[in-house]
């Protein structure tokens, strides 16, 4: 194994803290509340150093520092940079796991902070460095107070959740075997919802994602004598409105879906007819029997609007991520747990669900399991910024929240 040299100045940065929020009422215990300090030291680290899927050298390595220093038992370089942590309280019982992710984005930052990325063109644009200190935070507190749980508690630190996906290789590497995890619980910190709030729901929580493309083939000519040509531009329009179709026509108006199309490039003058176009888009959906339906489909209607106009092409379409889907017992024992830690019922969203997507749902797929939301937008501090914008940050004040929330699932799920 080879070891990665962690900057110097990880060890002796020093932030400025945030200033003081007014979360909704709260039940965080004192000792976890002792580490709200150290929980923004981390997030801030992992911050200003971001790096991109399966690039995540300096990440694990400081990630398996921490570990080291807590005598936290860990397997670095699962799946190229994940890690795999266990704390064992030395009772027999469950095995539950935790689930942070920790990779960036390809965004550059615009915040003016002092945590600010070093690195041009990457940042934790997500949230996902807030994952990984509430993932440490969590290992932390278990790991000197092991007997406050049963059996053992597994600490997944995942790379490439934002493409090309870590979670899939990470499970193929044996994450949940030996021993055998029965259940599994991961957050989002999410900045559609207000600072504090939770947002949780059994069944599908998070939608498919799945990626098209195509490319179109016709006949150029002068603009001035289309009858000349195949006109792929005009091809290309009309099937990017016929695919609204499908959501608006073919499908049961009570499920959800969205075909969308992102990008189109044709012609290169405004009086030359192109012989070529291309379009690819997105599609998701929350029902997994869908699973195939949309390929078949957007390619139905591609095949048909061609061959009307005398045009050929060349269709792909890739499966990403599958929905994810929530088991309703660890539904029910994580909105348990969030409605003794925030205390006011308007704060526990239940039936939360968006059609973003999350690799997450392949470990879902394999033990049961609970993906939930934890609100972090403080419009106020002006920490609303979506996720993927270059200005998005969010209020660390919830950070003892989320690692609060994780330690109750471990209480709850393993003294059962």
């Amino acid at each position: 194994m080879v070891k990665m040299q962690i900057p110097s100045c990880f060890s002796t940065m020093v932030f400025t803290l945030p200033q003081p929020t007014n979360l909704p009422s709260t039940n965080v215990r004192l000792p976890i509340q002792a580490l709200h300090g150290q929980l923004i030291q981390w997030r801030r680290q992992f911050h200003q150093y971001p790096e991109l899927g399966f690039q995540e050298q300096l990440t694990a390595a400081h990630i398996a520092e921490t570990l080291t220093k807590l005598e936290i038992p860990h397997t670095p370089g699962i799946a190229k940079t994940g890690i795999m942590a266990t704390v064992d309280s030395g009772k027999p019982g469950p095995v539950l796991a935790i689930r942070a992710d920790m990779d960036a984005l390809p965004v550059t930052e615009e915040n003016e902070v002092d945590y600010r990325s070093l690195h041009p063109g990457k940042m934790h644009a997500c949230g996902h460095d807030g994952h990984t200190a509430i993932a440490l935070g969590t290992a932390q507190y278990l790991a000197a107070h092991r007997d406050s749980f049963r059996g053992q508690v597994k600490f997944f630190f995942q790379p490439a959740e934002e493409g090309p996906g870590g979670a899939k290789p990470m499970i193929e590497a044996g994450v949940l075997e030996n021993p055998a995890v029965d259940a599994i619980v991961g957050l989002h910190l999410w900045n559609d919802l207000p600072v504090g709030t939770v947002g949780i729901k059994p069944g599908p929580v998070m939608a498919a994602v799945e990626h098209f493309e195509c490319q179109l083939f016709g006949q150029g000519g002068h603009g001035a004598m289309p009858h000349q040509t195949v006109d792929t531009l005009v091809i290309s329009a009309q099937i990017v409105m016929a695919l609204q179709g499908i959501v608006a026509r073919n499908l049961n108006p009570l499920q959800s879906a969205v075909v969308t199309v992102g990008q189109l490039q044709s012609g290169t003058a405004f009086n030359v007819i192109p012989d070529s176009a291309y379009f690819r888009g997105t599609v998701r959906y929350f029902d997994p029997s869908f699973a195939g339906y949309f390929a078949q489909r957007i390619e139905e209607i591609i095949k048909g609007i061609c061959q009307s106009h005398g045009a050929n092409y060349q269709f792909t379409y890739e499966n990403i991520y599958p929905p994810v889907v929530n088991d309703r017992r660890l539904a029910d024992l994580v909105r348990s747990a969030a409605a003794d830690v925030l205390l006011t019922d308007d704060h526990l969203q239940p039936d939360y669900q968006t059609l973003a997507g999350e690799d997450m749902s392949f470990f879902l797929q394999a033990v049961p399991g609970c993906y939930f939301f934890l609100g972090s937008a403080n419009g106020d501090l002006g920490l609303a910024y979506p996720h993927h914008h270059p200005r998005f940050n969010f209020d660390e004040a919830v950070l003892p929240v989320g690692v609060e929330l994780f330690v109750r699932c471990v209480e709850r799920f393993c003294n059962a």
